[in-house]
């Protein structure tokens, strides 16, 4: 039996998140997760609407109490996001929530009246690399060198490009990998479970931020541990989060994202769009991961990429494959995701620079590339089995050691990829502006890789070497 990653995934993130009932959606379709029972609008007379229109719809459960609405004011809540219950959502299974599709619809007639979007799921917003992920993290030996190898260059504190990266927090050993000795921030929580195993998506933060300082030394790198939670957030709380993370420092020349989620639409993500729209109002560059579905479905925040207003203020990325001529097998791919960056097998810090750290994997591999691909790529290879995976056929987990490089690949790691071009292009041309770093960047990209047909920027760094890809052919 093959593996199931996404029922995979949602058991991974329903164990993160006890106290938050989850569904897959839509209608068990797998594509993202959400709250069940809630649906989330905007504070004030949206809300009301929300409201009303859900006890004329819903009579079953037209005795709503005001415990079951959360009311924030935009004074303390700066997303401005409400969320109103709408069933018990201790009923049905994880396979959907009718309850909540009915509220949708039943706000379609008032949203087509409008214009305006006014109701939406509580989704669930995940780092990139784990719905569903590319891999999970392989590790190398000690004499390992990373990839991208780290670009010529000094850091100097007066023109330094300041880069924020909204991820997992910093695990405790980041400062014994030379490039990370000017990286601060958030600490990673509970790194290890009670055996001293490693957790999953622990080091995603500090991977990503050792791809930005090889490729652009001359950056002061911030990781704030906004995903800490087995790297997975509900939107609700998303937005506000994101606040809080450009509150503590300022606004920053780039922001690094590599979360997100799909959400079915095509106008964006309710719970981000009061940050999204502040984001307008500042300099600030937001680098955001395509995500790894393998689909042409626009995945949030990213897609803002392609909106009305965000053309420079938006860079969306996707991933190559590890010879940078193709796209990787998982990466999502459309007009909407403007630039490509290698993401498969890149090699960086992660953890055990001090003491080995075991790790067990959680997925098992694919015989085969599951999205029809020919090549030898992350869905097979290298090859282990997982404690989620295991159905009596896969055999015992694979346990690994890490002592302190590691290959992973997914648009979380194209991303930070992406960043280390940008600031290093403003560096090297004295830019102050990120947002015209982009425009000029990618016109004078001259490198293009074949993504599903289409022929897309391809963001290769100086330092990046090509891996090998066997057979040389595959299905783009």
């Amino acid at each position: 039996m093959a593996p199931q990653r996404f029922r995979e995934q949602f058991t991974q993130i329903q164990r993160s998140m006890p106290d938050v009932p989850l569904a897959m959606g839509p209608d068990d379709a797998g594509e993202f997760l959400y709250e069940k029972g809630v649906v989330l609008a905007r504070d004030g007379e949206e809300a009301r609407v929300v409201e009303d229109t859900v006890r004329q719809h819903f009579t079953t459960f037209a005795g709503l109490t005001p415990d079951q609405v959360r009311r924030t004011s935009p004074q303390t809540n700066r997303s401005g996001i409400t969320r109103i219950r709408v069933a018990d959502p201790g009923q049905g299974d994880g396979s959907g929530d009718p309850a909540v599709a009915g509220a949708l619809r039943a706000l379609s007639a008032a949203e087509g009246r409008t214009g305006r979007r006014l109701v939406s799921r509580n989704h669930v917003v995940s780092i990139a690399v784990n719905a569903c992920p590319g891999d999970e993290p392989v590790p190398v030996g000690r004499g390992a060198q990373p990839n991208p190898a780290a670009a010529d260059g000094a850091h100097d504190p007066e023109t330094a490009v300041g880069v924020l990266v909204i991820d997992t927090g910093l695990m405790h050993d980041h400062g014994s990998y030379p490039l990370l000795a000017h990286t601060r921030g958030d600490a990673q929580v509970e790194e290890c479970d009670g055996d001293g195993v490693l957790r999953e998506y622990c080091g995603h933060g500090t991977f990503i931020a050792g791809l930005v300082a090889a490729v652009a030394p001359n950056t002061d790198i911030t990781v704030r541990g906004t995903l800490n939670d087995a790297g997975a957030v509900l939107e609700s709380e998303f937005g506000e989060k994101l606040f809080e993370a450009v509150d503590r420092d300022g606004w920053p020349d780039v922001i690094s994202l590599s979360a997100g989620t799909s959400n079915g639409r095509t106008d964006g993500l309710l719970g981000v769009d009061a940050f999204m729209r502040e984001l307008l109002d500042h300099p600030t560059l937001l680098v955001a991961a395509a995500g790894n579905n393998g689909s042409a479905t626009p995945f949030w925040p990213a897609a803002y990429a392609a909106l009305p207003g965000y053309e420079n203020a938006v860079l969306s990325v996707g991933a190559l494959r590890g010879d940078g001529e193709f796209g990787a097998c998982f990466s999502n791919h459309g007009g909407w995701v403007k630039a490509y960056a290698p993401g498969e097998r890149l090699t960086g810090a992660l953890t055990g620079f001090e003491t080995p750290v075991p790790y067990v994997y959680q997925h098992s591999t694919y015989d085969a590339c599951r999205y029809g691909f020919t090549y030898a790529c992350t869905c097979h290879h290298p090859r282990h089995s997982g404690v989620l995976s295991e159905d009596g056929t896969t055999g015992k987990p694979d346990q690994v050691m890490f002592e302190g490089l590691a290959q992973w690949s997914g648009t979380s790691f194209a991303t930070p990829v992406a960043v280390g071009m940008v600031a290093a292009h403003m560096t090297a041309q004295a830019e102050t502006d990120p947002r015209k770093a982009r425009r000029q960047l990618l016109d004078a990209n001259t490198e293009y890789a074949e993504v599903r047909g289409a022929h897309v920027p391809a963001l290769l760094p100086p330092t990046w070497r090509p891996v090998s890809v066997s057979p040389p052919t595959a299905r783009t």
